[in-house]
């Protein structure tokens, strides 16, 4: 597999730069956990779309939906309850369940694609027919509230799995080519911010924040905060976090449940486990309302990263935007802290 390393110049029109090929390095076999990786997405393929956590009340996100995918070159088909509702949920917790393992199990649909997040995913992780899904490993994609999800999969059968844009999301051209680059292509990326650098060639967006300087290689393995913490301690939350690059973004939360949700990751002996830590975004995570002399995100997240000494750095793609990139659960990679890049060291399909 081909090694990608993702240029972009000023705004959408650098999308269009040809990407850059590397020869592949050597693939070290860092890890020993048994990991089921699914088979890469072509052209005509069908790819079922379910709603395993909240509901959605319009008919245009299905339409829309539909015409994401179908644009790829996908085929469509929507689950049988993946317009259900019961109360804020995409229907009861057994129609969530059935719909997600009846699309394990059908011979016809390639791959799974979350139509959206919200809450309620959390719900069904024990009505989900994990053996079925280990005989039947295929790519699944979502990301937020479908954090649970992926854990709880990752945890049970050693399914490689995507943290990546919904069917409903709004897809452009930075999240599209990363999404195809990885799965239809099964190239090894390397994950870097778009550059838009302006006239004195400073970088004043989407810049990364060194924490710790160096490099780290370790198995990929995260998602939204608030998800990943409120599920610790259950059966679905990975018992082995040692030698794992922990990547974290979530959406709309205070600073001091920020702070106490990284505590909780710390009590629990998490983040001494790790090899590398990831900060995407915290889409609306701010000071305002949190009270007189809150603590900043910066000063949170380096209170409990700073003294582990261990490459980190905050501002990664990955998060509740519209850049949002296609991450995988499972897979080796390596992170530079310095560069604010991750690499794959191994392809994530098959």
């Amino acid at each position: 597999m081909k090694r990608r390393n993702f240029v972009y110049g000023l705004g959408l029109a650098g999308l269009s730069i040809p990407f850059q090929s590397f020869s592949a390095a050597p693939k070290p076999q860092l890890f020993d956990k048994q990991k089921l990786i699914p088979k890469k997405l072509s052209k005509g393929d069908t790819i079922g779309i379910v709603s395993p956590a909240g509901a959605i009340f319009d008919s245009e996100p299905y339409e829309i939906a539909r015409e994401n995918l179908e644009g790829m070159g996908l085929k469509v088909k929507f689950g049988e309850f993946a317009k259900g509702r019961y109360g804020h949920l995409g229907g009861t917790d057994e129609q969530r369940a059935s719909e997600l393992n009846q699309m394990f199990g059908d011979p016809d649909i390639n791959a799974i694609i979350a139509l959206r997040g919200g809450a309620g995913a959390s719900r069904i992780l024990d009505k989900i027919d994990y053996d079925l899904i280990q005989n039947n490993p295929k790519i699944f994609i979502g990301y937020s509230d479908i954090t649970a999800l992926h854990l709880a999969l990752y945890e049970k059968t050693g399914l490689v799995t995507f943290h990546g844009p919904m069917a409903s999301s709004s897809w452009n051209e930075f999240n599209y080519e990363i999404f195809r680059t990885l799965l239809f292509e099964g190239d090894m990326i390397e994950y870097a911010n778009p550059q838009n650098h302006n006239l004195l060639e400073v970088q004043t967006s989407n810049r990364i924040r060194t924490i710790h300087p160096g490099t780290a290689k370790g198995e990929l393995l995260g998602g939204n905060l608030s998800v990943l913490t409120a599920i610790m301690g259950t059966p679905y939350f990975p018992g082995n976090w040692s030698n794992k690059i922990l990547y974290l973004e979530d959406i709309g939360e205070k600073i001091y449940a920020v702070d106490r949700m990284m505590s909780q990751l710390k009590l629990g002996g998490i983040l001494e486990q790790v090899s590398g830590f990831v900060f995407g975004k915290c889409t609306g995570c701010d000071p305002g309302g949190s009270g007189y002399g809150s603590l900043t995100m910066e000063e949170v997240i380096d209170h409990y990263i700073k003294p582990l000494k261990i490459p980190a750095f905050s501002g990664a793609m990955i998060g509740h935007i519209d850049d949002n990139s296609t991450i995988p659960n499972g897979i080796e990679a390596e992170v530079n802290s310095k560069n604010g890049t991750i690499t794959l060291l191994k392809s994530a399909v098959r």
